[in-house]
């Protein structure tokens, strides 16, 4: 072949790649390419921290053989010329900003694209809002677009010149809505006021308010590049009716499994409150726990995507397990919250001088809520049952962009599932509203840290409003993070030293370094901590725990030897130690500091007399476990003891999860393979977290007023890739078989930690999600007939024109405080009883005989001597599930 037939076979076949290009540019798919880059539909790359992955993934792509190199690496350019083409084709087509898209003027079709349809839709919804009588789906669709639709699609810009992955810019973007929503309503509060509104929470101030932030915001916002847009996204197109580019990979077994899981996580609710079993919920559980191993197996093949929808779905099934309990609020601090949303709806103002409590002072169970359910049709309670759990289920999605953004997919996944499996997250998070909220900004916040792809000024400052946001929603949660921060500037400072210290010894590291730089600095820890006192101290005058707490430590580090009582049970499960108190131990100390508080009442005859309350005893009661079923009382009778099981596995599994913990660190830093390359920061602030857990159980006071369990959970968001790191080097020595192994253990985790594997066998308590007893439904579970009750006695109150003291223990009046309007003392112990009170006993300890308190940290159940009530006052109401005594 001559040089002259040579040159016009390779422009032939250079216009022929051109031509593929274009024809597979047309039908190409969105979800063809992931936010990463790389080819969502194949395989990711084998170097790098992958690599020690895939060589024990039984379900890793094949990457050919000698045999066909020659043939792959044919096909490999041929693919690259084809994109190559297909990039020049898309540039030299004119976009509808050039002149030839507005030769003709504006389009009717313009009216709703990019950022001038988002307008449009704003004043439309605006328009809704403004008019009486508009159906309450449509209202609740305009509401939802107004308060997070438009705002996620107009800050999508900013975000992308924070954040470099489209994932990543989606999940700040809605960060950033949040954020919005809360100073929108904030400034109507207070803005308002000032021009005589007395009621400044209506819906038409905030409808109008959020439209014209809005408007501002699309008016200066930068767009986003239209090079980083996805072309036809998945879920626009299956809104239209359009399938033509194909489904993408996965999207139909993670849909269908998905679909299943919610399903049954709404079936299963609704069973349990009719008064029903709860195979159905466990029914839940186990399709979320197929889900995700399927996602964790299926990584490789599987956009981002489908990964991250599937994790979300995930997260959402779990959640409405336990939100969705009880047909009125139910749960320990969700039902506090709820009083002081009531507070601020009620008089259309949030007005903390009216309630000092630093419950009110965070805006995220107050303001927000009322935002959603003024311009919404949405009822009140399912915006805490439903739609801050909703939100909260992004928390797992935010931990796999944030991971991912440094590590390979096995990694970021299992972190994910790391932090829905920790029990916290089921068990406790849909009942703190008010940390939902903020533990979705701590994780845009995180994404933000571990994205190296922005410049790092832009950075800064993103993460910063975002503290500033995570103030205005949890005060325990700020203060967490500036004490975490604090310790990781000083591990940093200690770090360098170290290093220079090295450098000048000529000693060079040997370990594989973690990608050098730091994103903390001095001012972003002074900034978070100024917002936070600022916050508590001078804008809401709340910051009388923090001093408390505050004080505990000092002492403690003053006096060391000085032996720390109290604090919660929970720090029982540290691989620190820590020192408890006993139930009985609790119940006295309990009993000697209310006499201390009773004594000059008692003297004046406000109280009952202390001989006639002696003649009644209080023991101590512990939880009950559940009956063995056919299962356990087979292992019973071979000779295994079903209840030490259940209890050796959950303790087995937290030090677990610490011993994880300890060797990824160990393996990550120092070791020359490990799983992944964290970014330095995810290192200092993964030793600020421990060492906060560390002081929680050396000053186990703390623990009583932020639980080591949660202090765990929010440490999740910077060292769950540790974890999931110390998991695949402990697995190592299985080689190929390292992968079914973590597959199997997670999932064991799973349905062990979520009460599965506990209602299958018996012998343990029984647990909220899956059964109608156990400790948390007696005392967070509210009932008819304590409702009944609570309307008679503040009907009767009405109608004699006066409001009388009313006293029942602290829970039952949690459960009824929005009832229960008048004075009030949530206190039934014995030697707490008043002479002037009605009494109003609850359906548990009408059924039970008990009543359970809280007390440094942790909660005491006992035997109330309804004896002593008969003596001494009178019954005027007495149902199967409640009892007043005057």
């Amino acid at each position: 072949m001559t040089a002259r037939d040579a040159a016009a076979k390779g422009a032939a076949e250079t216009g022929h790649a051109a031509d593929t290009g274009r024809r597979r540019a047309d039908r190409r798919p969105s979800w063809a390419v992931d936010p990463d880059g790389q080819d969502a539909a194949g395989s990711e790359p084998l170097s790098g921290p992958d690599a020690s992955d895939a060589s024990d993934a039984p379900d890793a792509p094949d990457d050919g053989s000698a045999d066909n190199s020659s043939a792959d690496g044919a096909a490999a350019e041929g693919r690259r010329a084809a994109r190559r083409a297909a990039a020049s084709v898309s540039a030299s087509t004119p976009t509808p900003a050039s002149g030839a898209g507005r030769a003709d003027g504006l389009r009717p079709a313009d009216l709703v694209r990019g950022r001038l349809g988002v307008l449009v839709g704003v004043a439309v919804a605006c328009v809704v809002e403004m008019l009486p009588g508009v159906p309450g789906a449509l209202l609740t669709v305009a509401g939802l677009w107004l308060l997070f639709g438009a705002p996620v699609a107009l800050w999508r810009g900013v975000a992308s010149r924070v954040v470099s992955t489209r994932d990543g810019s989606l999940l700040l973007a809605v960060g950033m809505a949040v954020i919005t929503d809360i100073v929108v309503a904030l400034a109507v509060n207070t803005v308002l006021p000032l021009f005589g509104v007395d009621r400044p929470l209506t819906q038409v101030s905030l409808a109008g308010a959020t439209a014209l932030t809005l408007i501002v915001i699309g008016a200066f916002a930068p767009e986003e590049e239209r090079a980083e847009r996805e072309p036809r996204a998945f879920w626009r197109r299956v809104l239209l009716m359009d399938l033509r580019g194909g489904l993408p990979p996965g999207a139909v077994p993670v849909a269908g499994l998905a679909a299943v899981a919610l399903l049954l996580s709404v079936a299963g609710p609704i069973r349990l409150n009719n008064g029903l079993g709860g195979s159905v919920s466990m029914a839940a559980l186990i399709a979320v726990a197929a889900l995700l191993v399927l996602l964790m197996i299926r990584r490789w093949r599987y956009p981002v995507a489908v990964l991250e929808t599937g994790l979300f779905l995930a997260a959402t099934a779990l959640l409405l397990l336990n939100s969705l309990r009880g047909w009125s609020i139910t749960g320990h601090d969700v039902q506090r919250e709820y009083e002081y949303f009531r507070l601020t709806l009620g008089g259309s103002l949030w007005d903390i001088s009216t309630y000092p409590d630093a419950y009110n002072a965070c805006l995220s169970i107050t303001l927000l809520p009322v935002s959603v359910f003024r311009l919404t049709a949405i009822p009140d309670i399912y915006i805490f049952k439903i739609v801050l759990p909703v939100l909260f289920a992004l928390t797992p999605v935010l931990i796999h962009r944030s991971v991912r953004n440094v590590a390979p997919h096995l990694v970021s996944l299992l972190s994910a599932v790391l932090f829905m499996v920790f029990p916290t997250f089921l068990s406790d998070m849909t009942f703190l509203g008010r940390q939902e909220v903020a533990f979705v900004l701590l994780g845009c916040a995180m994404v933000v840290l571990t994205d190296s792809g922005r410049p790092l000024r832009i950075r800064r400052i993103a993460f910063v409003g975002l503290l500033a946001g995570i103030t205005l929603s949890h005060y325990s949660t700020i203060y967490v993070i500036v004490a975490i921060l604090g310790v990781a500037l000083v591990t940093d400072l200690v770090w360098r030293l170290a290093e220079r210290f090295r450098a000048a010894r000529g000693h060079e590291g040997k370990h594989r370094p973690v990608k050098a730089g730091s994103f903390v600095t001095w001012w972003i820890v002074a900034g978070a901590a100024a917002m936070a006192l600022v916050w508590a101290g001078p804008v809401t005058h709340t910051s009388g725990q923090l001093r408390t707490t505050l004080s505990d430590v000092v002492q403690t580090a003053l006096h060391p030897g000085k032996k720390s009582e109290g604090g919660s049970s929970d720090i029982s499960y540290s691989l620190f130690g820590g020192t408890t108190m006993t139930p009985q131990q609790r119940l006295d100390a309990y009993r000697t500091e209310n006499l201390k508080q009773t004594a000059k009442g008692r003297a004046e005859g406000r109280y009952l007399p202390l001989k006639t309350v002696d003649a009644y005893r209080t023991p101590v009661v512990k939880q009950e476990n559940m009956p063995l079923t056919a299962a356990g009382k087979a292992l019973d009778g071979v000779g295994v003891d079903v209840g030490t099981v259940n209890s050796l596995l959950r303790k087995a599994a937290a030090a677990l999860l610490q011993l994880l913990l300890g060797v990824g660190l160990l393996v990550v830093v120092l070791g020359r393979r490990g799983a992944f390359r964290p970014v330095r920061d995810q290192t200092t602030l993964t030793v600020g977290a421990v060492a906060l857990l560390g002081l929680l159980t050396v000053i186990p006071s703390l623990s009583a007023d932020y639980g080591v369990l949660r202090a765990f959970q929010q440490g999740l968001f910077f060292f769950a890739p540790f974890i999931a790191a110390g998991l695949l080097a402990v697995l190592r020595w299985a080689g190929r078989r390292r992968m079914a192994m973590v597959y199997a253990l997670v999932t064991a985790l799973f349905l062990d930690l979520t009460g599965v594997v506990p209602k299958v066998l018996g012998g343990y308590p029984a647990q909220l999600q899956l059964s109608n007893s156990g400790q948390y439904y007696d005392i967070y579970y509210p009932t008819a007939e304590e409702r009944s009750a609570a309307y008679w006695l503040v009907r009767g109150f009405d109608a004699e024109g006066k409001q009388s003291l009313v006293q029942t223990d602290r829970f039952t009046f949690n459960r009824q405080q929005t009832t229960i309007t008048g004075p009030a003392v949530g206190d039934l112990f014995p030697t707490a009883l008043r002479t002037d009170a009605y009494v109003l006993v609850g359906s548990t300890t009408v059924r039970t005989d008990r009543v359970t308190f809280s007390y440094e940290g942790d909660l005491v159940t006992y035997r109330y001597p309804l004896g002593l009530l008969d003596a001494t006052k009178n019954v005027i109401y007495s149902s199967e599930g409640a009892r007043i005594y005057r």
